[in-house]
């Protein structure tokens, strides 16, 4: 990772460009299953609504590029979730890590997991309703080896896999589970 890239916590004015990298993987991958890419209205909504379940979402900034007030200052993004609404799942979440095109194979994935899984880690010591936070889950769509090995490098492991679970781009995609107990 650059020297002068930084982790820091999304704020709305972040949804632009969080955004904008999202696009891509939803007009041409399967990575996501979402069909429309939402606007950064839509985008700003979901940082807040991470962030009010007091659980972190950050991006990945170029610190040089953002000082010189370029649009292509962030790199990626990651953010933890709820895993599902139901009340006993309050001490599960899942995490999930984008990155822009530019930054991939530069390290900023890994420095995004490693600052998302520190403040799990914290959230496990706070008040937020997801505390402690038990069980990360990450969920992959297949194949995809990058994703595999970035969480594989921070403990999480396999624990399932749904077969032809969505249809996306004229193609049937399994999806894998992958879980890193936290506590």
């Amino acid at each position: 990772m650059s020297p002068t890239c930084r982790i820091r916590s999304a704020t709305g004015a972040d949804a632009v460009a969080i955004a904008r990298i999202y696009q891509h993987y939803v007009d041409h991958t399967v990575i996501t299953f979402e069909t429309e890419a939402p606007d950064a209205e839509a985008m700003s909504h979901r940082i807040a609504g991470v962030q009010r379940a007091g659980l972190p979402y950050l991006v990945a900034e170029d610190a040089e590029l953002a000082r010189l007030g370029s649009s292509d200052a962030i790199l990626g993004y990651a953010y933890a979730s709820p895993f599902q609404e139901r009340a006993a799942y309050r001490h599960s979440v899942e995490a999930t890590v984008y990155l822009s095109r530019e930054a991939a194979g530069r390290g900023v994935g890994s420095a995004l997991d490693e600052e998302l899984l520190e403040r799990l880690r914290e959230v496990a010591a706070s008040e937020c309703p997801h505390a402690p936070v038990h069980r990360v889950y990450a969920r992959i769509a297949l194949p995809n080896a990058a994703s595999v090995a970035l969480h594989e490098r921070f403990g999480f492991r396999q624990v399932g896999t749904l077969t032809e679970a969505g249809f996306k781009l004229d193609s049937w995609i399994d999806v894998g589970f992958w879980e890193l107990a936290l506590d």
